[in-house]
């Protein structure tokens, strides 16, 4: 009797395999995924619209002579009569650990060319993070052009500390201060940046929050990419040149925290963990405006060093905001997006799969010269490949289209910057990123679901009910370096140097960029 060999039942599993994503369920989940790239290619579609005609208004104000178009659209604006009048802000910035990028995001972000009376408060948790010496030495070379301090804000005891720092930074604001702008240390600002944000807070009293949205430079690594594909689908979200539903917490203004409005303070202070959900959820229940201007765009270079287990971690993080919440509606909220992301996650990988078992079938089919039957079959999957090939190339040159957008608008809002480009962007890595991401933001999910703790920057996190219920700590034993920006958690690694010459440079620009002080 002839015995079957190894290769003859390999073919035989892909042919049958090939022959069930022939049915309509499959043909269902195949074309599911062909919609799924096709109306992500739509909404990053709508977002470079509204990118590009921002570019295109800066453009126009430039032709009629309007040198500051990156400042604003209208020159008058720009008058001293019309500064003087400009509200004060105070920027509160949550440090944790010091990387390769944190001194150039400083530098960016307290040498704005905001007219009107502006104070930076940098919050660390204790002298020993790294970030205290860096911005202690940072502080010292512009201690002449800007209004800045360091405050140490101690241990965090009911809620995160990245929101036990920011709420002590509120505390410490100056009395005058109108509006208050929490930005992330991995934020790199343009010199109008929060010009254009109190331009759109004066304009629109009912604005509740505005916020923006990082555009994430990839180092090359896997893990980096990742987090490009992450936040894609998301940026959609933010360039609605308007109102919007979605919040991110690198960088937020609002008015209300002085007076604890609808309760901002008290509900982040009382187990809070995610600081954009948190004030999100509470937006939605009181009905409340939330804007992301279409110049909200920053840079947000990644480390270097990025490795797939950090990737690992920020994803972990990212899912675990979905098991805290403030209210039952906002429970509900996140089970529904739970529930609603998994699935097209999976949905978006699972046509993948299917044809790749459709072309091996055909190949195998071709190669061995099988029946007229098998070969009828495989017409149906090759052709729901190639559907799902056209798809996905619609689908990244979308994203590209985008990204080259995002690009352009960057570098004209930021002129004295070396330019960012597109070329380092590899095409190929962003198609395996999206696979990888989509299998494992449910994997990810899941685990956040049932292990209810996450490690975020060297810190545990418990939840019960929603809230933090419970903060270890020991130094040492995690991870030494933040996920994205690969910063030192422990020790003075982050002690810059006096390097002269950048210093110089710094401090020459910080002069032609000078920020006003409040007045004693």
């Amino acid at each position: 009797m002839e015995t079957m060999s190894p290769f003859d039942s390999l073919d035989a599993v892909i042919i049958s395999a090939s022959r069930a994503f022939c049915t309509p369920l499959a043909i269902f989940i195949q074309i599911q995924g062909c919609f799924i790239c096709l109306t992500l290619a739509f909404g990053w579609a709508c977002a470079a619209y509204v990118r590009n005609r921002e570019i295109r208004q800066m453009k126009n104000s430039m032709r009629g002579g309007n040198s500051f178009a990156f400042l604003s659209h209208d020159i008058n604006d720009l008058e001293h009569s019309t500064q003087v009048k400009l509200p004060s802000v105070t920027v509160v910035m949550p440090l944790k650990g010091f990387g390769e990028h944190n001194l150039h995001n400083w530098r960016s972000q307290i040498t704005s060319l905001y007219g009107g009376p502006l104070e930076f408060l940098f919050v660390v948790e204790s002298t020993e993070d790294p970030a205290y010496h860096a911005v202690n030495r940072l502080l010292a070379d512009y201690k002449d052009d800007v209004d800045a301090k360091i405050i140490v804000a101690g241990l965090s005891t009911t809620c995160s500390q990245k929101i036990h720092n920011q709420l002590i930074g509120v505390d410490r604001m100056h009395k005058d201060t109108k509006y208050v702008l929490f930005l992330d240390d991995d934020v790199r600002l343009h010199p109008g940046s929060i010009g254009a944000l109190t331009a759109e807070m004066e304009k629109n009293p009912e604005i509740f929050i505005q916020t923006g949205y990082p555009l994430d430079l990839p180092s090359g690594s896997l893990g980096s990419y990742c987090i490009y594909e992450y936040h894609m689908p998301c940026s959609m979200g933010f360039a609605t040149g308007g109102k919007t539903f979605f919040l991110w917490g690198g960088c937020m203004m609002a008015n209300d925290f002085r007076n604890d409005r609808h309760g901002v303070v008290s509900k982040l202070q009382d187990g809070g963990y995610s600081d954009d959900m948190t004030l999100a959820a509470i937006a939605g229940a009181h009905k409340r405006l939330i804007t992301s201007p279409p110049v909200a765009v920053f840079p947000h270079p990644l480390a270097s060093d990025l490795s797939f287990s950090r990737y690992w971690n920020y994803l972990r993080k990212q899912t675990f905001v979905l098991e805290s919440y403030a209210t039952k509606v906002n429970w509900i909220m996140n089970r529904a997006l739970f529930s609603f992301h998994c699935y097209l996650s999976w949905g978006f990988v699972a046509p993948y799969l299917m044809a790749v078992v459709h072309v091996a079938a055909a190949l195998r089919v071709r190669s061995k010269g099988y029946s007229l039957e098998d070969t009828n079959f495989t017409s149906c999957g090759l052709l729901l490949a190639s559907c799902l090939a056209m798809c996905t190339f619609i689908e990244l040159l979308s994203m590209w289209n985008l990204t080259r957008i995002e690009v352009r608008l960057c570098n004209l809002l930021s002129p004295e910057a070396p330019p960012l480009s597109l070329a380092t962007y590899n095409w190929c890595l962003v198609f395996i990123a999206m696979l990888v991401d989509n299998f494992l933001y449910p994997i990810s999910a899941f685990r956040s679901h049932f292990s209810q703790s996450i490690n975020w920057s060297g810190i545990r996190y418990h939840l019960k009910d929603g809230k933090i219920s419970k903060i270890d700590r020991s130094k040492g034993k995690g991870p030494k370096f933040t996920d994205l920006g690969g910063k030192h958690l422990y020790g003075k690694k982050g002690a810059p140097h006096r390097a002269s010459i950048l210093g110089a440079l710094s401090r020459s620009l910080a002069h032609w960029r000078q920020a006003k002080k409040f007045d004693a």
